[in-house]
């Protein structure tokens, strides 16, 4: 029997319809996508005006409801402090986890009192990663409901993708995100094995698949092997802080370092400054993965900064060298793990946004000595897997079966700060694990246990879950209780633990609620609160998206406005009107009187767009006979 520490002072103890659809999301650090599985297959669901990315971006103003997508993302300049992007690596996460990223995030942060939890800090209020995800899963439920035109209380159960080395705590946040958004998890899905699903590697007659996921925010590789529509997970490896936003990070440290030596000033001090440098770093990222050079621009008229530099694409690719060499590892890792060489994989699948990076191909592939494959869209991916593991859970795919694995090992601290493993590391799930404890001093009538997660021999060295307390025991020798201690892990990954004493029959089961997570009030009082503020979120929700769209027909307008002397007299009064009011709407926030200002604008500019069309038609046949462009009959 294994000892357990001493407590050491003691205190008197005082669905969803099934018949709705199955979404499948992917939670990404950057974007975020909705997917359903029908008759026709996986598909990712877009929003009214085309577009499948939802920006992973929140902003709180200071008056009115958070908008989320890309709504929020046009105010991260506007204002970075209250704007909240990269959300996804906060998730599960104290301060000192945080201490490397802080310094180019645009928003504070700091940790919850009491508690190792990292929050955001509007002022006001404090923000938990959680109530981030929230919002953006609500979006994305959003999004759901209106492509599938159903009412969005018909749309309420979802699988989530999170990346396969997410630890308990993060899912756990997770799992509070989705139920902030009105949404039921049904399975949580590793995101290399949702992207192994996707491609449907078994009718390619693959067998080992290694699938290398590098995203906005974190990276996992994961081994899996198929057989006759088996999909096992052989093992996996990862870093939730490993990403595109390192990458991003490499270009803004450099250029805040030749910002400094050139105008003697702290660029990254100014929050502004930190948002509009992380997007301007992006957009370099971007360029370099088709051009061997790019442009980093950046300027602040208001401390006299107009900057400029090319970035040659040899130099990023000296600056993130070390990052891609730290997902080699990992991929040496799993293989390592799972007892495989390379020589023995059959596909290589990239995954994430990051695999645009040439560097990032090209390393993976010379790795694992055979191309690695593309052509689905990194971004699409996740989503598109997580669809098809609904069509699984919803009956409308039969013919397969997903066998996951844990990524962490799973244990309990014993007596000098050991930790007795129960579940280890790539252990199938679910999965089950009883190991039996007993008592280090004489007499003594309670328990406590010390529930971990990591790879560490010593608790203070793994990740802390949570503590509960098993009381009522027989009062007996030291030595002579015996505890059985039972650990179960779900198909999602998440842990339930029973204690029970053998001899009196007193036991105690918990789902463990790790310290990192929300509290069930602070859970309560968010749903509270979004229910209560549901009908003025939704309004300002709507505003911000006409306002959005006001600004781009404004601008479409303007962009062509020299063709309206063409027009008729009334048509020209009547766009000048409309445009002038759209101009002036500024501080308009009723969302009916907003849509009219809008329908009007679109209205009066009808006439302009016909004669634009007619001078594109025009432009097309100009110097060309009626035959060239029809063709001769057959």
């Amino acid at each position: 029997m294994i000892e357990l520490p001493v407590l050491p002072t003691l205190q008197a103890d005082g669905g969803a319809a099934n018949d709705s659809p199955i979404l499948g999301i992917d939670l990404g650090t950057t974007h975020s996508l909705v997917a359903v599985y029908d008759a026709g297959g996986a598909r990712v669901l877009a929003a009214a005006d085309g577009s499948e990315l939802i920006p992973s971006v929140v902003s709180y103003p200071r008056a009115g409801a958070p908008v989320v997508g890309r709504v929020a993302l046009d105010r991260s300049t506007l204002d970075p402090a209250r704007t909240i992007h990269s959300s996804k690596r906060l998730i599960g996460k104290g301060l000192a986890d945080l201490a490397d990223q802080r310094a180019t995030l645009s928003y504070p942060l700091v940790d919850a009192p009491g508690r190792s939890l990292a929050m955001i800090d509007l002022g006001e209020r404090l923000v938990s990663p959680a109530e981030i995800a929230g919002q953006i899963l609500a979006e994305a439920r959003r999004r759901a409901a209106e492509a599938l035109k159903l009412p969005l209380d018909q749309v309420r159960r979802a699988v989530i993708t999170v990346p396969a080395y997410f630890d308990d705590t993060q899912r756990q946040a997770t799992r509070e995100a989705a139920k902030l958004a009105g949404l039921e998890v049904v399975r949580m899905v590793n995101e290399p094995t949702a992207a192994a699903l996707a491609y449907d590697l078994d009718h390619r007659g693959a067998e080992c698949v290694a699938v290398y996921d590098l995203g906005g925010g974190t990276f996992d590789v994961s081994l899996l092997q198929r057989q006759e529509g088996v999909f096992r997970v052989l093992a996996t490896a990862g870093d939730t802080c490993l990403g595109g936003d390192d990458f991003d990070r490499t270009i803004v440290e450099h250029a805040a370092q030749l910002i400094g030596e050139k105008y003697q000033v702290d660029v990254l001090a100014d929050p502004a400054a930190r948002a509009a440098m992380r997007l301007a770093a992006e957009r370099t990222k971007i360029e370099l993965s088709s051009a061997e050079s790019a442009d980093f621009v950046f300027h602040d008229p208001a401390a006299g900064i107009a900057f400029r530099t090319t970035i040659d694409w040899r130099m990023f690719q000296g600056w993130i060298a070390p990052l891609v060499q730290r997902t080699l590892d990992a991929c040496f890792q799993v293989l390592k793990d799972a007892e495989i060489e390379a020589d023995a994989i059959d596909e290589v699948v990239l995954v994430g946004g990051s695999t645009r990076v040439p560097l990032v191909k090209a390393a993976v592939s010379q790795f694992f000595n055979r191309p690695a494959r593309d052509e689905l869209d990194p971004d699409k991916v996740v989503a598109l897997g997580a669809a098809v593991q609904a069509g699984v859970l919803g009956g409308q795919v039969r013919d397969l079966l997903l066998l996951d694995v844990t990524p962490l090992s799973l244990g309990i601290e014993t007596m000098g700060g050991a930790v007795s493993k129960l579940i280890n590391r790539n252990s199938p799930i679910p999965a089950q694990a009883q190991e039996g404890f007993t008592t280090y001093v004489d007499g003594q009538t309670a328990v406590e246990f010390h529930v971990v997660q990591g790879e560490r021999e010593l608790a203070s060295d793994c990740r802390s879950l949570g503590r509960f307390v098993l009381r009522g025991l027989p009062s007996m020798p030291a030595g002579l209780p015996r505890i059985g201690v039972r650990f179960t892990l779900d198909a999602d990954g998440i842990l339930r633990v029973r204690a029970r004493e053998q001899e009196s029959g007193t036991a105690t089961e918990i789902e463990i609620q790790p310290k990192h997570g929300l509290t069930d009030a602070e859970v309560e009082k968010m749903l509270h609160d979004a229910w209560q503020n549901a009908e003025a979120d939704l309004s300002a929700r709507r505003v911000a998206d006409l306002r959005e769209r006001l600004t781009t027909v404004i601008h479409a307008v303007e962009k062509s406005y020299a063709k309206a002397a063409e027009l008729q007299a009334n048509e020209r009064e009547r766009l000048e009107d409309a445009l002038e009011d759209a101009r002036d709407s500024a501080e308009v926030e009723d969302p009916d009187l907003l849509k009219g200002i809008l329908d009007e604008l679109e209205e009066a500019s009808y006439p302009l767009a016909e004669r634009l069309m007619h001078q594109v038609a025009a432009d097309a046949v100009k110097d060309h006979k009626i035959s060239d462009l029809i063709g001769e009959e057959q």
